[in-house]
């Protein structure tokens, strides 16, 4: 990719919802592999991956892999031949957490940096880039400033990528270990049970409630749209949306949100371009707030907020549409806010009790009954829905219009072509030249009879030439390069502008090609630390001896091998529960009668029979959650053995 490129990165579930992700503009997809991939269960066939990547490069666009787990010794040798597999299959590019896949002989297939290998630091940044990473996921975490010394400290051919859409994890990626320290589930390993989104009690050091029942490690959904323009002069180059295992309307929805955003910006500024082929249009109008989401948040790309959890419910709240108005036996009348609002059969209500938890009202069957004012017969009995009463306010946050509009065929993208029609010795040529430069020219025999009616026979001649519908071109222009306005039948047209498009795609297939491999640099980079705990998530002995050769003499095991059985930091985040419950010494500078009052001791989380301390740590402004390893999944799995020094 250019420096100039920006580069719109969708996710797919399967093939069928990378081709749409293509389809709705996405300069690049990218999917989970066989298995190795950080989403356990959105795995897909080879062959799936190999029609996906025909299907994107027919635009230009890219597929890129996910292998994102860390691997055993035994697994290594798997993912060296499923790599092969992948390359064969014409993926671009595998994303990557363990670094001892660089110490195996693998295809010349380009390799990307996971943001499960929490990319924070220009230095770390600058080491991935040396050792041959060609694009690089930088932590969600990270405020312009930090991302812009990140883009000063690498070189410009190295890609920088940032989420700019979709569920976050509350930790630093790849520093979270509740999972497996829990149930054996890790995170680092592509099962996490997300803990995170569970409701907990906080309690302080005198065992006092602080919070109850809240999710205090659940937050908001990433929603950069009012900052890609800020993080564009940062530096970012792919912007990423998340969500490998959320469904085609979504993925056709925010793709095309993103789309739209980004060739804004493209039209204003000229000094940048799509990373790929062709324009896209949209049988909708895209719209964030009707996926799933937890109300939306730009986290820390513009500094420390408040207001970046969703605490209250890990649920989609949806969009208010007005208010309870009546309650009957089997029904509920409702007077919406707008009426323009259209309720359906199908759709989903949903609103807060007054212990602020979220319950959901699925529509059976909808009636209106005047201007704004629908009578609506949940599938379920009103006994059910605890606290409904005139004036709740209500949200919906299924809309079955939406959805249907979604089901159907929503988008068209076409690369733009110019025509030549012009007369040979034998008959006539037909040349197709695209977007990109790229030509073909077909002939074809036909005696040349004059037309009886020139402007008609013009006219019939655009006509047929034109009708490049089923194809991925849209014509930009006709050039009829003649002596005069030859008769020629439409049938022959038809056949010559089939042969043409035919003619040009396989040029286009043939002059792809794939982004080359990053070379390291020689001699090997030398890692910005010399010793690494088990944070660094070293699970084989191919990434051991990596560390080892790129200068770290002390090389703990990954959490997941249990040499670590005492508390230890279980995650580690740049949220901070005593910030956001306006507990944090910091907010009490200044404050009359409170500077000094407040500190920043340890809180207690509890869920049941789980209890996790949360300790501060207020110089670099960041939480850890500690806990201990259960030693129910001790006994499950066999530890690694791991040489701690290098002789």
């Amino acid at each position: 990719m250019q420096p100039h490129q920006l580069e719109l990165l969708a996710p797919a579930r399967d093939a069928d919802i990378g081709i749409e992700a293509v389809n709705h503009g996405a300069d690049a997809v990218y999917i989970g592999a066989p298995s190795f991939g950080a989403r356990a269960s959105a795995s897909n066939d080879v062959a799936d991956i190999a029609r996906l990547a025909d299907h994107a490069h027919r635009f230009n666009a890219r597929v890129f892999v996910t292998l994102n787990t860390i691997l055993r010794d035994d697994e290594l040798e798997p993912a060296r031949r499923q790599i092969r597999q992948l390359y064969d299959a014409g993926v671009d590019a595998l994303i990557i957490q363990d670094m001892g896949l660089l110490e195996l002989d693998l295809p010349p297939i380009q390799l990307h940096a996971s943001t499960q290998t929490d990319i924070r630091t220009p230095e770390k940044a600058r080491f991935l880039q040396d050792v041959g990473l060609s694009q690089i996921v930088l932590a969600r975490e990270l405020d312009l400033e930090q991302i812009a010394a990140i883009r000063a400290a690498t070189r410009p051919g190295t890609v920088l990528e940032f989420f700019v859409h979709g569920a976050l994890c509350v930790a630093y990626s790849g520093q979270c270990y509740i999972s497996h320290a829990h149930n054996g589930r890790s995170a680092n390993r592509g099962d996490c049970s997300q803990a995170c989104r569970l409701p907990y009690q906080v309690t302080d050091m005198e065992g006092r409630i602080v919070a109850h029942d809240k999710h205090v490690l659940s937050m908001k959904d990433n929603n950069q749209s009012d900052n890609l323009e800020a993080l564009i002069d940062a530096g970012i180059r792919s912007f990423k949306i998340e969500g490998r295992y959320k469904d085609m309307g979504y993925v056709k929805n925010i793709t095309a949100h993103y789309r739209t955003l980004l060739d804004e910006i493209i039209e204003r500024r000229p000094e940048f371009a799509r990373a790929s082929s062709g324009r896209t249009t949209f049988a909708f109008t895209p719209d964030p707030e009707q996926n799933f989401n937890r109300e939306f948040t730009d986290y820390f790309v513009g500094g420390r907020k408040e207001d970046i959890g969703a605490f209250d419910t890990p649920k989609n709240p949806g969009l208010l549409i007005g208010y309870v108005s009546k309650v009957g036996d089997k029904w509920v009348e409702l007077q919406t806010d707008s009426l323009d609002i259209v309720l359906n059969n199908g759709d989903g209500l949903c609103y807060y009790t007054l212990q602020k938890d979220l319950t959901g009202l699925a529509i059976n069957r909808a009636e209106k009954q005047g201007a704004g004012v629908w009578r609506v017969f949940p599938k379920d009995p009103m006994a059910g829905f605890k606290d409904l009463r005139a004036g709740t306010l209500v949200n919906r946050n299924r809309d079955m219009n939406w959805t249907r509009l979604l089901d159907k065929p929503s988008s068209e993208r076409r690369i733009g072509v110019w025509l030549r029609l012009e007369e040979t010795d034998a008959g006539l040529a037909l040349t197709l030249t695209d977007e990109d430069g790229h030509n073909a020219t077909v002939e074809t025999a036909h005696s040349k009879e004059p037309a009886r009616d020139a402007a008609k026979a013009e006219a019939t001649l655009r006509e047929h030439l034109g009708k490049l519908g089923a194809s991925p071109f849209v014509s930009m222009g006709i050039a009829l390069e003649l002596t005069q306005p030859w008769f020629v039948p439409a049938s022959v047209l038809n056949a010559l502008r089939r042969d043409a498009v035919a003619a040009l795609e396989a040029t286009r297939a043939a002059a792809y090609q794939r982004p080359p491999r990053a070379q390291a640099i020689e001699p090997p980079a030398i890692y910005p630390e010399d010793t690494l705990s088990y944070l660094a998530n070293v699970y084989n002995h191919k990434a051991r001896d990596f560390y080892a050769r790129h200068g770290v003499k002390l090389i703990a095991a990954a959490y997941e091998s249990h040499e670590e059985t005492g508390e230890v930091s279980l995650m580690i985040t740049k949220h901070c529960v005593r910030y956001s419950l306006s507990l944090c010494p910091k907010q009490a500078k200044g404050v009359t009668g409170v500077q000094g009052t407040v500190r920043a001791a340890p809180l207690t989380l509890i869920n049941g029979s789980e209890k996790l301390t949360l300790r501060f740590d207020c110089k670099p402004c960041e939480m850890h959650v500690v806990g201990k390893l259960k030693p129910a999944v001790a006994k499950a799995v066999a530890p690694l053995t791991f040489y701690k020094t290098r002789g």
